[in-house]
């Protein structure tokens, strides 16, 4: 293999693609960022991130919070605070355990997470009702190929909020999400 190509193309069709995929990242981090216009006047990125965590998990101790996030347990506790007084998130004993806290969503956290997953979906999917069909099966199988060269699993029929919501799979983050 010569110095200027890769396994299956040269050099050139690898920039080519990963200029392609960065002009979509920035498209699909433009949409998040809309998708929370509506909350962040009380919910940070992070936040939302843990936000999500908490509805995909249920009730959860605050050090596995931590290590989902990968933040220190301090500045977990921190943002769990800000949430329950935001009224998100509240702190409950373990039945199993009562020296143990869970943390929940409340109502109004799951509404939160359901109503800025369901925008982000929204705008996904009026975006890709102006590709043509043809354009929709290559987008399809081009990025089933590229999460899967990423090692992150494809998981088609469950809604956004039940897949990895961190962006990485168990194997390379040495977690169970």
């Amino acid at each position: 293999m010569g110095e200027m190509e890769a396994p299956g193309g040269d050099l050139g069709d690898v920039d080519a693609v990963t200029r392609a995929v960065l002009t979509a990242s920035r498209l699909l981090v433009a949409v998040s960022a809309r998708s929370l216009a509506e909350v962040e006047d009380r919910v940070t990125l992070p936040q939302f991130r843990m936000l999500v965590v908490l509805s995909t998990r249920g009730a959860t101790k605050l050090v596995a919070l931590a290590d989902l996030l990968q933040v220190a347990p301090s500045t977990a506790m921190r943002m769990v605070d800000r949430l329950i007084a935001a009224g998100l998130a509240d702190r409950q004993a373990n039945p199993d355990n009562r020296r143990e806290t869970l943390l929940t969503l409340t109502d109004e956290g799951r509404l939160t997470v359901e109503n800025v997953t369901m925008r982000r979906r929204q705008e996904i999917a009026a975006i890709v009702a102006r590709m043509a069909p043809a354009q929709r099966v290559g987008l399809v199988e081009a990025l089933d190929a590229f999460n899967e060269a990423g090692g992150e699993p494809g998981v088609p029929d469950l809604p956004d909020a039940e897949l990895h919501p961190l962006g990485w799979s168990d194997a390379r983050s040495g977690h169970g999400v």
